[in-house]
């Protein structure tokens, strides 16, 4: 798979349609930063008129995951990937599009590289920060991701 915005949203439709359909989308990827989008509307809000966190769970974990995916298909091998733990903090009501980034490609790279190369599983932590239009943090999600070398 070709590692684009328009690609991974076409992902989304077909492998994780409740994130799709929610509204979550891919907007920007890179080996060191991914960012994710979700807008505020009628089909993901709560009873508060702001979106309900599970979306943003979605979001927040996307951004991460694609990060993940990104540098296993780079690594040619084949690794598992899995969320093992993560944790979240809210501060504000999510209202209009909400921006999650991760910029720990770095990190992603060299988990997958010492999984592969000890073909020991990794665990490390990701973190996705979500910013609203005005700029304002929204809330923050830790994922705690779990890499292991598949031998075929």
């Amino acid at each position: 798979m070709d590692f684009s915005p328009k690609k991974l949203n076409s992902f989304l439709f077909l492998k994780l349609p409740s994130a799709w359909w929610c509204g979550v989308r891919v907007k920007e990827i890179d080996p060191f930063k991914a960012e994710t989008t979700v807008k505020h509307q009628w089909f993901n809000q709560n009873p508060f008129q702001s979106i309900y966190f599970a979306v943003l769970a979605m979001c927040a974990e996307l951004a991460t995951g694609i990060l993940v995916m990104y540098h296993i298909k780079k690594s040619g091998k084949k690794v598992a990937m899995l969320v093992t733990s993560n944790t979240s903090n809210f501060t504000k009501k999510a209202r209009g599009r909400i921006t999650f980034s991760c910029n720990e490609g770095t990190l992603v790279a060299e988990a997958i590289h010492k999984a592969i190369e000890t073909n020991t599983p990794q665990k490390f932590w990701l973190n996705s920060s979500g910013i609203d239009e005005e700029k304002d943090m929204v809330a923050s999600f830790s994922f705690e991701w779990s890499v292991k070398a598949k031998n075929c």
